[in-house]
This record gives structure tokens, sequence and C-alpha cells, in this order.
């Protein structure tokens, strides 16, 4: 849990989510974490309503976040396809 900023899902999409990433001291949305499809990775897209000022403690815990959703995706890709792979009738690799 952070101290700092909270992560709020904002859309389920059939393979990623959205997370809107608010400030604790006055719930404002500082931007949101979604998937990257060029980079195949989750990743921070700051607000381009108003100008925001991040600490590096802040920063931190964002990343953070968002590598525990990359390291999630991955393992859920990797199941997926080892169960594609059981019900082709591929042998274990």
């Amino acid at each position: 849990m952070s101290k700092w900023v909270e992560f709020i899902e904002k859309e389920s999409k059939p393979k990623t989510k959205v997370y809107s990433v608010q400030s604790k001291c006055d719930s404002c949305e500082l931007g949101e974490i979604k998937w990257h499809p060029a980079w195949r990775h989750y990743c921070f897209f700051p607000t381009i309503e108003f100008q925001t000022v991040h600490s590096d403690r802040c920063l931190q815990e964002i990343s953070k976040f968002i590598t525990g959703l990359n390291e999630s995706h991955k393992e859920i890709k990797r199941a997926n396809k080892f169960a594609k792979d059981i019900e082709d009738g591929k042998p274990f690799q």
C-alpha cells in the first residue's frame, strides 16, 4: 500500500486493465497506468490537464505498481499458453 498515491481500477478490458493514479492528499488524478501496445508493457501516462510534480518516492511507488502489473500479465500469458499447449496435445517443455 502506497503512502502518497492510490491506484484505482477504472476500466477492465479483455486482456488488460486501466488504473487511475490519484494523490492521497487531495484525490486529484495524476495520470493513468494502462497497457502500451508498442512496448508490450503497462506504462504511466501523466495527466495533460495540468502540470504534475512527483517526488522520487512517489515515482518509486508508481514504478513498483507497474512492475507488479507487468509481472502478473506475463504470468497470465504463460499460464494461458501452457493451458493451450495441453489442450493441443503438445509435449511439456
